[in-house]
């Protein structure tokens, strides 16, 4: 069952639409996942736990990984679209598992068992074909984990001597949640487009007779 109410910070009246908030991850598919409800749930959700000296939501990391990825050299038109989109939306399962604890290896197997059906719904409903390859995947992971050291050296004060990957050029700052909220949503829609083009772009992915005459 996917709860409806109105966004967060919303006017009464004209304009305003409920939103389909994240709810029972067993039953999730595309037609569920609401974007501007996911990015209030992410922009909601401090990174680390909670554990950093000043907020940093995990929308605002999904801006700041999926702005760096798109700034990478080498990588075609499209695929740097692709790729900036999955780096947007990787932490959307936590929307749907939050507060999950890890618990048992069987609780960690169905945790991992929901978090793919997630990613699924929300790459379908986002317009994405398949999961990453593995070199685009360790691209991603890469430029994640430079992101995470740069945290470290401007949200934690912690140096950056030691660690294992470099931090980034930009700097980071925390972002207030509705801010945060905003930043990704725009991302989202400037990447994946209108859900019209959304909806065409994945069904051309998954025909593989597309395009053939």
């Amino acid at each position: 069952m996917t709860r409806k109410t109105t966004a967060p910070g919303s006017k009464s009246g004209a304009g305003e639409r409920a939103l389909n908030w994240p709810d029972d991850p067993e039953t999730v598919t595309a037609a569920d996942i609401d974007f501007e409800a996911l990015a209030h749930v992410l922009a909601n959700t401090c990174r680390r736990g909670g554990c950093t000296r000043r907020y940093h939501s995990l929308a605002a990391h999904a801006v700041v990984v999926s702005e760096e990825i798109a700034a990478l050299d080498g990588l075609d038109g499209d695929d740097r679209r692709i790729l900036a989109l999955h780096a947007l939306v990787a932490d959307a399962p936590s929307a749907w598992l939050r507060g999950a604890a890890p618990g048992s290896q069987r609780a960690m197997d169905r945790t991992g068992r929901l978090a793919s059906g997630i990613e699924s719904a929300v790459r379908e409903a986002a317009g994405l074909g398949a999961v990453l390859d593995e070199e685009q995947a360790e691209l991603l992971r890469f430029v994640t984990r430079m992101a995470a050291a740069t945290e470290s050296r401007d949200l934690l004060d912690e140096p950056a001597a030691g660690v294992a990957f470099p931090p980034l050029k930009r700097r980071i700052r925390s972002i207030p949640p509705d801010k945060a909220a905003e930043g990704w949503l725009a991302r989202f829609r400037a990447l994946a487009g209108p859900e019209e083009e959304r909806r065409g772009r994945h069904s051309r992915t998954d025909d593989p007779d597309a395009g053939q005459g």
